[in-house]
């Protein structure tokens, strides 16, 4: 995508802020039942599951959105090859993609690969075309660009603002998203790893002077309490976790600018986005279906034609709000989804440094099935790990073993202890239905 085209399409979506919103009811609704037939017609497993629930091509344009079947994380792992609806790819091959050979590759034939999380169980992967992966660059940087008038973005734009992004290496769906759209949008771009030491964070920033700062609330956080860091922001964005009140007072009082809040998923990485003055978060009607419910939230993405999500579950829970008019668009109260805190523990020379979860929640290993980080003391912790019941658990361990070491040395935590310890399970959160990855003990 060019960056004349960026900017039509920038436009165009800035306009839907504008309409009213019975309009956007239509439009949402236009765009849900086209992905609905076309799931229908060219996805095998929903053809197969709308038929099962007695939906065919004569009422799949009148049914009910509460009549068609849902579709759990589980079901989207074993079912995935028949659930996407192109035939040149595979959910083996995108796996087999996703290793330390092609992590500067962004596309697989032509395809845009998002790795999630693993915060419910085992990580999966999702897909995107050309046509999706453009529409939900558009849906985050206007979410980024919120508040700005248009002239107000032409000037933003212009005056090339340095932006310092915060991020895990990785497909992530925000890392790789945000990653994608500085790089269309051409702005001088500061990446920190969340893997660097401290120091290392500190060397680089002593010429970078930001004007915007972009990463997950967590890392923002270590950034903020840095003594003898100043900062002259023109703006904030948070993204990747939850942004809690005390987290956002902290920032504002901090860093003194305008704060964005993002709300993405790995499934659909433009959902919805929260201001200062907001009060709640507006969801992208133009871009998602979503229904909350008391046990999650259930996502049907409009602009996903290559990987169709039909009243797709997420655990994260949120409370619906009244439409406050200023916009078309939902809103919600809050998220409350997977908020890790980091370990923090002491090096060899007896200085603090941190160990941010998203360096670590990457780890997938055959028959290595979940995993949890219980820290005991500043120099020590242990791995909870649960094994799939045909897998050869000293392989496992020997392979994860290296991986964490490998990830400690590059955080300057060499001296740092830990044990691998089989579990039969690993319990989510009453609270937010996801397994934090995280414990403490201290």
């Amino acid at each position: 995508m060019n960056y004349p085209e960026l900017l039509l399409k920038l436009i165009k979506s800035k306009m839907n802020m504008g309409i009213s919103a019975a309009i956007m009811k239509k439009y949402q609704q236009k765009r849900l039942r086209e992905i609905l037939i076309y799931a229908y017609r060219h996805s095998p497993y929903y053809h197969a599951a709308f038929r099962a629930v007695e939906i065919s091509a004569k009422n799949i344009e009148s049914t009910p959105i509460k009549r068609f079947p849902t579709l759990n994380k589980k079901t989207l792992l074993d079912k995935f090859d028949s659930i996407i609806t192109v035939n040149d790819i595979s959910q083996y091959e995108m796996r087999q993609f996703d290793t330390d050979e092609n992590k500067d590759k962004k596309t697989i034939k032509g395809y845009h690969i998002v790795h999630s999380s693993g915060s419910t169980g085992n990580p999966g992967y999702f897909l995107y075309d050309e046509n999706a992966w453009n529409e939900m660059l558009i849906g985050i940087i206007r979410a980024a660009l919120w508040d700005l008038s248009f002239l107000q973005i032409f000037s933003f734009v212009k005056s090339k603002p340095k932006i310092l992004f915060i991020a895990a290496d990785g497909r992530y769906g925000g890392a790789t998203a945000v990653g994608d759209g500085l790089d269309n949008l051409g702005f001088p771009t500061l990446v920190l790893d969340v893997q660097m030491p401290i120091d290392e964070w500190k060397r680089r920033l002593k010429k970078f002077r930001p004007d915007v700062i972009i990463g997950y609330p967590t890392a923002i956080k270590i950034l903020s309490q840095i003594p003898g860091m100043k900062f002259r922001l023109k703006r904030l964005i948070t993204c990747g976790e939850p942004l809690p009140g005390s987290m956002r007072r902290l920032f504002r009082k901090r860093f003194k600018c305008q704060i964005i809040n993002f709300y993405g998923a790995s499934e659909s990485i433009a959902i919805g986005v929260e201001t200062n003055q907001s009060g709640g978060m507006y969801l992208f009607d133009d871009m998602n279906y979503v229904e909350i419910y008391p046990d999650g939230i259930y996502l049907t993405c409009l602009y996903n034609f290559a990987q169709p999500l039909i009243r797709y579950k997420i655990s994260d829970k949120a409370e619906c709000m009244k439409p406050d008019g200023q916009y078309p668009f939902s809103k919600i109260r809050n998220i409350l989804g997977r908020s890790e805190d980091v370990m923090w523990f002491k090096n060899s020379r007896g200085k603090k440094e941190f160990l941010h979860p998203l360096s670590i929640e990457g780890l997938c290993l055959n028959g290595l099935i979940d995993y949890q980080f219980v820290q005991l003391s500043d120099n020590s912790f242990e791995i909870h790990a649960q094994f799939s019941s045909e897998a050869d658990t000293h392989k496992i361990k020997t392979a994860l073993n290296k991986d964490v070491r490998k990830i400690l040395r590059l955080n300057g935590l060499d001296n740092v202890s830990f044990k691998i310890i089989s579990t039969d399970e690993i319990k989510p959160d009453k609270n937010t239905g996801k397994k934090p990855l995280i414990r403490r003990l201290i």
